[in-house]
């Protein structure tokens, strides 16, 4: 068994995505990030709402991935981990998936969950998976010993990009994760910091902050930067929750605060008119979102919104390109939709900005 958090070392994986009666755009962030971004095969969904039919056809993405409808079905398919692709309402297990976790360890297959339900704790799991000689990663599960932020951030070499949002579920990893892409092409040295369980089963390296004591969150993004200061131009870190939202804004400081950015890029879905499901405030003018995030960064250490990326895909593309073609006159900034276009124009803002930001402290 093994609950640790970075499984970077880890073989290769063929992966069996569980996302049993929720596989879609609005509720499988988790499995949609990884069958995008992630190195491991995804070989089948399991939903059996939507079985025979293949990823595709249901979120756009994975080709050819079919949707199976039960872990039985998904084994012909020679997975060698189950991964659990949604996050339910407060991270736990739902009591049926036990079942479906038992026969995955009987069948040798390691499982990756990023529930705050810590899989590795069940003793009936962790019997099994000392018996089958296979391991669970709690991706969720926070390290120990961690610091309190003490600025020791602030005067590293590469430039520091936050990732920060409107409201929850605007794309703040997806934009990293793009930014972080294109910035490579660009001959840039790069690297994606994760902070969240999606992200961490994708870059196999992060720290799961909104399972973290509160005290430590600031403390954990500011150990993580300066582990990833060595050989690299820029870091990008992804970002959580939002100021605007009452439940995640506590989150959403801690990380704005302990990466303390060079730079930030706004991310917002332009078909959204208010913050919070169910909707709890409307959303302020796109320029007064951005200036509350400059103001909060200032608090610890000044940092300007350097880009806009917005989410349009409730949207046609005539209607996105009029809303980036709006977000750009209302801000003066650059802004674009990553996935729709990709995140050339946006990289390459933040090039400037940071080539702009060397030659003023050269001066």
């Amino acid at each position: 068994m093994a609950n640790n958090l970075n499984y970077k070392n880890k073989k290769h994986y063929r992966l069996a995505i569980l996302a049993e009666g929720f596989f879609s755009t609005s509720f499988a962030k988790t499995a949609i990030g990884v069958i995008r971004y992630s190195d491991d095969e995804v070989v089948c969904v399991i939903d059996s709402t939507k079985a025979g039919k293949s990823s595709d056809e249901v979120i756009g993405i994975g080709k050819g991935i079919p949707i199976v409808k039960d872990i039985y079905e998904a084994l012909k398919y020679n997975p060698t981990a189950l991964l659990i692709g949604i996050a339910p309402l407060g991270g736990k297990l739902p009591e049926e998936w036990k079942e479906i976790i038992k026969v995955s360890l009987k069948s040798k297959l390691d499982i990756i969950s990023g529930l705050h339900t810590f899989l590795s704790l069940d003793d009936e799991f962790s019997q099994l998976s000392n018996e089958y000689n296979c391991k669970i990663y709690d991706i969720r599960m926070p390290p120990k010993n961690l610091p309190i932020a003490g600025g020791k951030g602030f005067g590293i070499k590469p430039t520091v990009i936050l990732t920060v949002g409107s409201d929850c579920d605007v794309g703040k990893m997806t934009v990293a994760v793009e930014i972080h892409k294109s910035l490579i092409n660009l001959g840039k040295k790069s690297r994606f910091i994760a902070t969240g369980q999606t992200g961490i089963m994708i870059e196999k390296y992060g720290y799961p902050i909104d399972a973290i004591v509160g005290d430590f969150m600031a403390g954990a993004i500011e150990e993580l930067i300066i582990n990833c200061e060595q050989d690299n131009d820029f870091i990008i870190v992804e970002g959580q929750g939002s100021l605007f939202h009452q439940g995640y804004s506590g989150v959403t400081l801690a990380l704005l605060h302990g990466c303390a950015p060079d730079a930030m890029i706004f991310c917002h879905q332009p078909s959204r008119d208010k913050i919070g499901d169910p909707p709890f405030t409307e959303f302020p003018p796109l320029p007064r979102l951005i200036e509350i995030y400059e103001e909060a960064a200032s608090w610890i250490k000044p940092a300007k919104v350097v880009g806009i990326a917005l989410n349009t895909y409730k949207l046609s593309e005539l209607q996105a390109k009029r809303e980036i073609d709006r977000a750009e006159i209302l801000t003066n900034l650059q802004a674009d939709d990553v996935i729709r276009f990709n995140g050339n124009k946006l990289a390459k803002a933040l090039v400037d900005y940071a080539n702009q930001h060397n030659t003023i402290l050269q001066k």
